[in-house]
C-alpha cells in the first residue's frame, strides 16, 4: 500500500480508504447503498487492513448511523489498527437542532458519534456540508475546542465551494484555530469540476483531497456502455435524481477510451478510473465502497501499477469539458505556465 500525506497535516493515509456507507441499510437517509452486517464488515475490514487499507470512512447519516455502530463492531479490539473518519452536519434527525454546524449539533454530534463508533476519539472529523446559517468563526472555534478536549484530531470540510473553504480556512488563520486538512470532494473522469477552483485551492493552502464517488455515481464500472444502456435493475435509476450530473454522450466517449486502455492493460474500468485519479494533484486517498468481497480485491486491484503518459492523455481528452468563465483560459494560454495546478482542464 502507498501512503500519502493528508494535506499539510503531517499525517499519512493509505491511498485508498474505505467508505461505510454500504454498512446498514436502515432508516430513509442514505441507505439504498449496501445492507452489510456486523459479521460481513469484519471480514471487509480484515481485507482491507491485510491490503494496508486502515482509513475507514462514515457518516452519522448513513444508514441512520446504523453504520458508525457496524464500523464500531466491526474494528473492536483494533481501534489502533485503523484511522477513523466520519461526518457531520446534514440533517440527523428531526429536530430544529439536529442539522448544520451550530457548536450545539457539532458537540453533540461529535459525542453520539464517539458513542457508535465505541471509541474516545475521531481520527478525522470532516463536516459534511458547509452551513450558511452558522458564522465560520463560531463553528471553528468548536472544532478547535473539540481537538483540544481529545475527541478529534484532524478536521476536514466535504461538499465546500472554493469560496466557503478559503473564508474559512482564512478564519482559521485570523484566529489561530485548527484548520481544515482534508476537503472530501467529488472527482472522478467523469466529473472534473474539482479541477476548476479545488484543487488550485488545494495546492495553495495545503488541504488533500479524498475523493468520493470515483466512479462517477456507478457509471464507471463498465456496465454503461454506447451498445448496453442502463439495465432497469440497476440502483441507478433509483438514485440518478441525487447523482452529479453527466450527458450520455461524455459517458461514453469516456468509456470507449477506457475500453481502449483496458484492452492494453488487462485491467477493469473500475481499477483504470481509480488508477487515473491516483495520478492527479492534490489527491490524497480515494474512498472505494463494496457490497462483497469479490468487489473489494477488485477496487483493490487499482495499485501496483500505473497508467502510461500516453494513456493519461488519452483519458484526459475523452473526460475533457471546457470549464465556465473565470476559469476558461480565454487568454490563450498566456499566463497557463504560471498556474499552480499541473494539470489543467482542455477543451
Amino acid at each position: 500500500m502507498e501512503y500519502r500525506y493528508l494535506g499539510n497535516s503531517g499525517f499519512k493515509v493509505p491511498a485508498l480508504c474505505f467508505g461505510a456507507g454500504t454498512f446498514g441499510g436502515e432508516g430513509p437517509l442514505f441507505s439504498a447503498w449496501g445492507n452489510t452486517d456486523v459479521a460481513g464488515a469484519r471480514r471487509i475490514v480484515d481485507i482491507c487492513l491485510d491490503a494496508g487499507v486502515n482509513l475507514f470512512d462514515s457518516a452519522d447519516v448513513y444508514s441512520s448511523g446504523a453504520s458508525e455502530s457496524i464500523l464500531g463492531a466491526a474494528i473492536q479490539g483494533r481501534r489502533d489498527k485503523v484511522i477513523l473518519s466520519t461526518k457531520l452536519a446534514l440533517r440527523a434527525g428531526d429536530g430544529p437542532n439536529d442539522v448544520g454546524a451550530s457548536r450545539h449539533h457539532l458537540v453533540q454530534g461529535v459525542d453520539a458519534a464517539l458513542r457508535r463508533l465505541g471509541t474516545d476519539t475521531i481520527d478525522l472529523l470532516q463536516l459534511h456540508a458547509f452551513d450558511a446559517m452558522t458564522p465560520v468563526e463560531q463553528v471553528l472555534r468548536t472544532l478547535d475546542d473539540l481537538i483540544r478536549a481529545g475527541k478529534v484530531r484532524y478536521i476536514g470540510a466535504s461538499n465546500f465551494s472554493g469560496w466557503q473553504l478559503m473564508k474559512s480556512l482564512a478564519a482559521s488563520d485570523r484566529l489561530g484555530l485548527s484548520r481544515y486538512v482534508a476537503n472530501q470532494a467529488y472527482y472522478s473522469l467523469v466529473g472534473r469540476d474539482y479541477e476548476w477552483e479545488l484543487m488550485p485551492l488545494g495546492l495553495d493552502q495545503g488541504i488533500g483531497a479524498i475523493v468520493w464517488s470515483p466512479l462517477g455515481w456507478g457509471r464507471l464500472t463498465g456496465k454503461i456502455r454506447r451498445s448496453q444502456p442502463l439495465p432497469a435493475a440497476s440502483r441507478l435509476n433509483d438514485t440518478a435524481g441525487s447523482a452529479p450530473p453527466v450527458d450520455d454522450e461524455r459517458l461514453f466517449r469516456v468509456v470507449d477510451a477506457m475500453d481502449q486502455v483496458a484492452e492494453e492493460t488487462g485491467k477493469t474500468l473500475p481499477q483504470i478510473a481509480l488508477n487515473w485519479l491516483l495520478r492527479r494533484p492534490t489527491v490524497s486517498s480515494v474512498l472505494i465502497g463494496a457490497r462483497d468481497e469479490a468487489q473489494l480485491r477488485q477496487n483493490l486491484g487499482a495499485l501496483g501499477w500505473e497508467l502510461t503518459a500516453d494513456q493519461i492523455a488519452r483519458l484526459d481528452a475523452a473526460s475533457a469539458t471546457t470549464p465556465p468563465y473565470p476559469y476558461y483560459p480565454y487568454w490563450n494560454g498566456q499566463f497557463a505556465e504560471r498556474s499552480p495546478v499541473a494539470v489543467q482542464p482542455t477543451r
